[in-house]
């Protein structure tokens, strides 16, 4: 019985380091997109309208990471096989 106990509390530091670390490389990633963007518009402002496409593409893409990261957590604490 102690080693389901053990199991849960393992699974449930991996499911919050799954979905610490997705945020933190979200959030990094996001970051870096807005400060290049930002440089990018402040050096040639012509180029605004393609500039926010790729802008909002990369960052959609960066957050899709934190959410397969959310999706990663939730299967270890819910739908895991391991824990009867």
């Amino acid at each position: 019985m102690e080693s389901n106990g053990l199991m849960l509390g393992l699974i449930c530091i991996g499911a919050g380091l799954s979905i610490g670390l997705a945020g933190l490389g979200a959030a990094i990633g996001i970051g870096n997109i807005g400060h290049a963007a930002s440089l990018g518009l402040a050096r040639n402002p012509e180029v605004q309208p393609k500039l926010m496409v790729f802008m909002i593409l990369g960052m959609a893409l960066a957050e899709s990471c934190a959410i397969y990261g959310l999706v990663i957590s939730l299967i270890m604490l819910y739908a895991n096989p391991l824990i009867g």
